[in-house]
């Protein structure tokens, strides 16, 4: 990590986690290189190290340029390791041309503030107060939810299983269209930002990586 400004981002993640506490991750990752986590604090909570890639959110927000517009999503839905809901949130890191070079990420396990809630809320009110009262959903501030993953292959399965879960057929059979489609939905989920995307689709779709440059270089056009 050779940039100055996410080096010093590195030492903001470890004062965040410390004066922040256990139940906040603070995650910082290197978009000029490696796409992967550099730095992490609190890691208990996803169970990622330094070294794990991007998550789908992440990519499908640089994918979008989500970040031409705004400098920071936050209160999106995240998943913890335990399957626990998360609130997380992430910062665009923009050099002087407002490029992305980073991302500051903090996920927050507010779990067992939830129980406690639950348990005080008991305390004042009767059972049959609480179930007509208290909604069983609360509203959540956008769609998106984070997965966490410990390797690139594991991400990029997730996300070719996500833009083909849809179709039935095998990829022989699939033609050039539907295999268009499904290359478009990819780079639509960011998956061709990871590194050794282009071979892996390739292998799925049972065609050569020169047929999904071709695809994307098609997709560009239009």
């Amino acid at each position: 990590m050779d940039n100055e400004l996410l080096r010093q981002y590195k030492t903001l993640v470890e004062f965040l986690g410390t004066t922040l506490g256990p139940d906040f991750e603070i995650v910082l990752h290197d978009l000029t290189d490696t796409k992967s986590v550099v730095a992490i604090a609190n890691n208990q909570i996803s169970g990622r190290e330094v070294g794990s890639p991007l998550t789908d959110a992440a990519l499908h927000l640089l994918s979008s340029k989500a970040y031409e517009e705004q400098d920071f999503i936050s209160n999106y839905n995240g998943v913890s390791k335990n399957n626990k809901a998360l609130r997380s949130s992430t910062m665009f890191i923009k050099n002087e041309k407002g490029i992305p070079i980073g991302l500051l990420c903090i996920n927050f396990d507010d779990s067992r503030f939830e129980n406690l809630k639950q348990q005080l809320s008991t305390l004042i009110h009767p059972n049959n107060f609480l179930e007509k009262s208290i909604p069983a959903n609360k509203p959540d501030s956008t769609s998106m939810t984070e997965n966490f993953f410990m390797d690139i292959p594991t991400l990029m399965a997730k996300l070719y299983e996500e833009a083909t879960d849809h179709i039935n057929l095998p990829s022989k059979r699939l033609n050039q269209t539907e295999k268009r489609d499904i290359v478009n939905a990819l780079q639509e989920l960011g998956m061709f930002q990871l590194k050794g995307a282009i071979p892996f689709v390739a292998k799925k779709l049972a065609c050569s990586s020169a047929t999904i440059y071709r695809y994307l270089s098609e997709i560009s056009v239009n």
